[in-house]
């Protein structure tokens, strides 16, 4: 008799984590079968994973690649949807026993947040729909009975860590970071780094967003307040450390002095194999860590204020609270892709988000219709800075 293999849905497909999330199902084809894919503006991509795992529902961002696939697969009986409304109805109406949310920034959250409504277990990527909007969906997940398994590789090994425990006895939580490409880098000479240094992540193999990120530090403030609603704790207990090593990905400190860590390769597949085969636990086709290789393990605290400020921003916005977290990441993914655009100067992803903190009024949020209003008027106050940075750099030209 064959086994029941788990049926994945994968949003996000032709991103980093998707994609590495389909070469673990193409290492483990006797475990899992992708259900269901859904990718933004790569369509040749998506193309080659569709001919390759066959799923029974794939969605595009656009009716006009909607209609051309649609051609292309007609005698396969796959459906090929488009836009939100397809991809609501990839999580809600196709069966699968696991969503894998890897869209980056908010658009992922109606997806995540239908993929909860619908019962259905969910491997989380996408951060930020935790940052913005935490409260509701630990709520969602409460009432139909879906599991929240972190992808993140720092909430992964706090999540693995905390196992079997009891949370009476946790005192603190560490998450690791690497320090980014500008670790070394001295402080005065930050601000004018270009995209291409920025995305020279010296350890990791990430998507554009999330590597600027890790280089402002901002990912790791983010992750703070991620991990304040996966694990239910409080701001003080949440503390980060410099590892640039990135082999140590993530602490947990009990009472007693005990201090439990999760080691492993620097390689995302590792923590999305986690995700995929929870509770259970597979043979990895990677190689095995040798820590007599690495030989040494290094751990700083984060300090330095002018180094990282966009940190220290997010960890002002985890103790604020309420609607501080949604200005927070509205106000970052406007500045990060501005310079990925080339519109900004590295430095200016911080001025950018620090005004939109300056002008924030804290709103109660009581429904996820606030967080998508919020949202909405932050990027308007967000784009109008921006537009008069862009203007005076013209000036100075």
């Amino acid at each position: 008799m064959s086994k029941t293999r788990k049926r994945i849905i994968i949003l996000g497909s032709t991103g980093s984590i998707g994609s590495s999330t389909l070469d673990v199902i193409r290492h483990h084809p006797e475990e899992y079968e992708v259900a269901g894919l859904a990718a933004g503006k790569n369509i040749s991509l998506l193309r080659q994973q569709i001919h390759e795992f066959k799923p029974r529902m794939a969605v595009v961002k656009t009716w006009g690649d909607s209609l051309r696939l649609q051609k292309e697969f007609s005698k396969t009986g796959i459906d090929i949807l488009a836009g939100e409304a397809g991809l609501l109805e990839l999580v809600t109406k196709l069966e699968a026993d696991l969503v894998v949310s890897a869209i980056t920034g908010i658009a992922g959250l109606k997806p995540t947040v239908a993929a909860l409504e619908a019962g259905k277990n969910l491997a989380l990527a996408n951060k930020e729909s935790m940052v913005v909007a935490g409260q509701f969906l630990k709520k969602i997940a409460a009432r139909t009975g879906a599991r929240i398994i972190p992808v993140d590789s720092e909430h992964s090994a706090i999540f693995q860590c905390l196992q079997g425990q009891k949370k009476r006895y946790l005192k603190r939580v560490y998450l690791t970071a690497s320090g980014g490409p500008f670790l070394r880098l001295p402080v005065t000479d930050l601000a004018e780094r270009k995209v291409e240094e920025a995305l020279k992540h010296p350890r990791w193999t990430m998507g554009k967003k999330v590597t600027i990120d890790s280089a402002t530090l901002m990912n790791k403030g983010l992750e703070l307040i991620e991990a304040r609603w996966l694990f239910d704790l409080q701001p003080e207990e949440l503390q980060v450390l410099i590892h640039p090593q990135s082999v140590v990905h993530g602490l947990v400190e009990f009472q007693d002095g005990s201090v439990l860590a999760q080691l492993s390769q620097t390689d995302m597949r590792i923590p999305i194999q986690y995700a995929l085969s929870y509770p259970e636990r597979q043979l990895s086709f990677l190689p095995a860590l040798n820590l007599a290789e690495i030989a040494c393990l290094e751990f700083y605290p984060v300090d330095d204020e002018r180094r990282y400020p966009l940190f220290f921003l997010a960890r002002k916005a985890l103790q604020a609270g309420e609607s501080y977290p949604v200005m927070l990441n509205a106000a970052n993914e406007v500045a990060v892709n501005a310079f990925l655009e080339g519109k900004i100067m590295f430095g200016q992803i911080q001025a950018i988000v620090e005004y939109c903190y300056r002008q924030h009024q804290p709103v109660e949020l009581t429904s996820l219709d606030d967080v998508f209003v919020l949202d909405r008027q932050t990027r308007v106050r967000a784009n109008q800075f921006l537009k008069q940075l862009v203007n005076l750099k013209g000036k100075q030209r």
